[in-house]
């Protein structure tokens, strides 16, 4: 185990130690804003500082079994442990990195993903909604949720906008890499001389508020229109005006909502877009500051980065961010989008493990 590693973990059970003591004081059980926080912050140091203790005592345990290869009749028996060992403490050492690694508080949140076509016209729109099917069956595949909360059809099919609730198991702390300019090369069904077209979607995906951040917006700053739902729904939608469209004015982002025949419900639904594009806007500006110093795996959040290519002609996607080229484009398209997924969050948490390093180095 690196040095630097063994150092933070060192500070766990001393960290358990003083939270004992805290939640062990009158004022802190009768505090219960502070009394949560500290149990919270206990669970998380506990599970460390027990995970290092086993590997702490795996060591040991190696150490003592090295010791008994010098005895013939207990040889064997060493032998045994220690490849035993050699195989457990490797993964309990990769359990321990993970632990240390910060954790993203928006990674438990549901998602709204926004899908919007880009350069390429009609061919655009039906991409983007190739994407939108692409992104449902994954959900559908990790047991989720996903609801319309805004749509604008192509004028061929497909989408100019669309815009969808995922709601499951840490949806976002899975799709957050979604962010970014997904490009497409194919021959379009309305291509006569079979020529490769490049087209362009742009996705977001932002964390769903908190019902308590969604609030804190000020009223005065909202200008709220409501207009009839187009599209399918019924006849219902064609005689109330029930789709509510919410303008920020200081910063002028607009969010929509038809899904629902409840103007209300619409009004609610798309507040919560809204609270969470003003703070996609924030997160954004303070990720192009980091980028300055250091170019992180999710970039500045600019939309015009081009994460991903879908070449159709040769069955293949590449995400460029970490140089990822798999062949299987037809069962990607389909949600298949595991093992992109996991090659994302791997390369995130090498990241992060590279950046603990250098500040504890900083810090030295």
């Amino acid at each position: 185990m690196k040095p630097f590693l063994r150092q933070q973990l060192e500070r766990f059970p001393v960290r358990l130690q003083e939270l004992d003591f805290f939640l062990a004081q009158p004022e802190v059980v009768n505090d219960m804003a502070r009394y949560r926080e500290l149990t919270r912050e206990h669970a998380e140091v506990s599970e460390v500082a027990g995970r290092y203790q086993l590997f702490q005592q795996r060591e040991r345990d190696l150490a003592q079994a090295r010791e008994m290869l010098e005895d013939p009749e207990m040889a064997d028996m060493a032998k045994e442990e220690i490849a035993a060992l050699d195989t457990e403490l490797p993964a309990l050492e990769v359990e321990l990195q993970g632990l240390l690694l910060p954790k993203d508080p928006d990674d438990a949140r549901n998602t709204f993903l926004e899908i919007r076509a880009g350069t390429g016209g009609d061919e655009s729109a039906l991409f983007a909604g190739d994407l939108l099917r692409m992104y449902t069956r994954y959900a559908e595949r990790q047991g989720w949720r996903t609801e319309i909360v805004s749509e604008s059809e192509g004028e061929v099919g497909g989408y100019k906008e669309v815009v969808i609730r995922v709601v499951g198991d840490a949806t976002y702390g899975k799709l957050k890499f979604e962010s970014g300019g997904h490009r497409v090369q194919r021959v379009p069904a309305t291509e006569s001389q079979g020529r490769i077209h490049t087209s362009a979607c742009t996705v977001a995906a932002l964390p769903e508020p908190d019902e308590a951040q969604a609030v804190q917006i000020n009223p005065a700053d909202l200008r709220i229109d409501t207009y009839r739902a187009s599209g399918a729904g019924g006849q219902h939608v064609n005689k109330t005006d029930s789709a509510v469209r919410i303008t920020h004015i200081p910063t002028g982002i607009v969010a929509e909502c038809q899904d629902d025949r409840s103007q209300h419900r619409n009004k609610a639904k798309a507040l919560q877009v809204l609270s969470a594009r003003i703070q996609e806007k924030e997160r954004s500006e303070r990720a192009a500051k980091e980028a300055a110093t250091r170019k992180g795996l999710i970039g500045s959040g600019d939309r015009s980065d081009r994460i991903r290519t879908y070449n159709f002609p040769q069955g293949r996607m590449t995400d460029h961010r970490i140089n990822l080229t798999l062949y299987k484009l037809a069962m990607i398209m389909e949600g298949d989008l595991d093992e992109v997924v996991q090659a994302l969050l791997l390369a995130r948490k090498a990241e992060q493990l590279e950046e603990l390093e250098v500040g504890m180095g900083a810090a030295r």
